[in-house]
């Protein structure tokens, strides 16, 4: 089997939330086929920063060179990408992200070569993950986050996750938001936070001090640029587990972590990090280190494979922000029932592509 083709396009797609009517925001995503010469297509995807740039170098850098590669020859498709993306040190930007896009869809391939389940691939632990739903943006106030969380709870999700950090608010303002949900909700429900690197080292000190009788689960990406030294530092001076790694998560970064001892959860997203293969290597790391294996970052029917594969995965995130642009790009996705996403029947990662949605929001050049 040969690699034939690679195509690649971008769409703007609108990100909607409950209670809000109309779109509070588009984001740009790139889409991926890989075809081979016995007719498989493996579907890719990447979001959302530079996408013509990483759609550009998809077609017309990437595919030349791995093209009549054998798709599971998996390392020697990225030896070639390599030589070809960053001529020396960790690949960033826009290289990783077209890495990405087209490793997830090499795995599409290979997975539907052999008839069998991405996650089956990777490990084969089980075919389902637990859920944590984030749901608790800025655009909501105390009571209606709280009003949210029971609907969500009312719905069958034990885990639920809010951001704090955000712009304009104040770690005090997130404190008594936390602290309001909390109680709405009582003790038996898992209530995670994440800061998108929005603190700095102080005010993420402040904040878990001010909120650590709320059982926090974890507290995700709390200080600016994921700083070593700072999660390391903060993870000495409060019981609220950390988490890291959904838009730098790669091997390396992560080595970075774990050798510091500065996070509890690791967080890879297959879409910013490299891909699965990439994901497959933090997952050893998780394995060697003992530590927790999720997901974040709005790469929910992807994610989900990586989770379930391995035995110390746990929880694969459903995002307010992503899962009604996803479930309207995948036909007939999975969606949780009772707090739990089952893996796709399918081959691959058991998707079907919606092309007139591809269609309706493909963006020209």
């Amino acid at each position: 089997m040969k690699i034939k083709d690679i195509r690649a396009t971008v769409h703007r797609l609108p990100i909607y939330l409950p209670r809000i009517e109309a779109p509070t925001e588009h984001r740009h995503h790139v889409f991926c086929e890989v075809e081979t010469d016995e007719g498989h297509v493996g579907y890719g995807m990447t979001a959302r920063f530079l996408t013509r740039a990483v759609a550009s170098a998809l077609e017309h850098d990437i595919a030349p060179a791995v093209r009549d590669l054998d798709p599971r020859d998996i390392e020697a498709v990225h030896d070639r990408v390599g030589r070809v993306v960053s001529e020396r040190g960790q690949m960033t930007g826009v290289n990783l992200a077209a890495l990405s896009c087209l490793d997830i869809a090499l795995w599409d391939v290979i997975g539907k070569a052999a008839g069998r389940t991405v996650a089956q691939l990777l490990g084969g632990h089980r075919d389902f993950a637990t859920v944590y739903m984030t749901y608790g943006f800025g655009n909501y106030d105390r009571d209606q986050l709280a009003e949210l969380a029971l609907e969500l709870i009312a719905e069958g999700y034990t885990r639920i996750k809010m951001l704090v950090g955000v712009p304009g608010l104040g770690w005090r303002e997130d404190a008594a938001r936390v602290r309001h949900v909390r109680a709405a909700i009582g003790d038996e429900i898992d209530l995670a936070l994440d800061a998108n690197e929005g603190y700095s080292a102080g005010d993420a000190l402040k904040l878990c001090r001010a909120v650590e009788e709320c059982d926090v689960a974890w507290l995700e990406d709390p200080v600016h640029d994921n700083d070593v030294r700072a999660l390391r530092h903060l993870r000495r001076h409060t019981s609220i587990p950390l988490a890291a790694g959904q838009m730098d998560g790669h091997s390396a970064r992560f080595r970075q972590f774990l050798e510091n001892d500065a996070i509890d959860i690791l967080l890879p997203n297959p879409m910013f990090n490299g891909g699965m293969t990439e994901t497959r290597r933090v997952a050893a790391l998780s394995q060697i280190y003992e530590k927790p294996l999720s997901d974040a970052g709005g790469a929910t029917y992807f994610s989900l494979h990586h989770v379930a594969a391995f035995r110390n995965g746990t929880h694969v995130e459903c995002h307010f922000k992503s899962r009604f642009m996803e479930e309207n790009l995948f036909v007939d996705a999975p969606k949780p029932r009772d707090g739990v996403l089952r893996v796709p029947g399918g081959p691959g990662f058991g998707l079907t592509i919606n092309r007139d949605l591809l269609k309706d929001t493909a963006v020209e050049d």
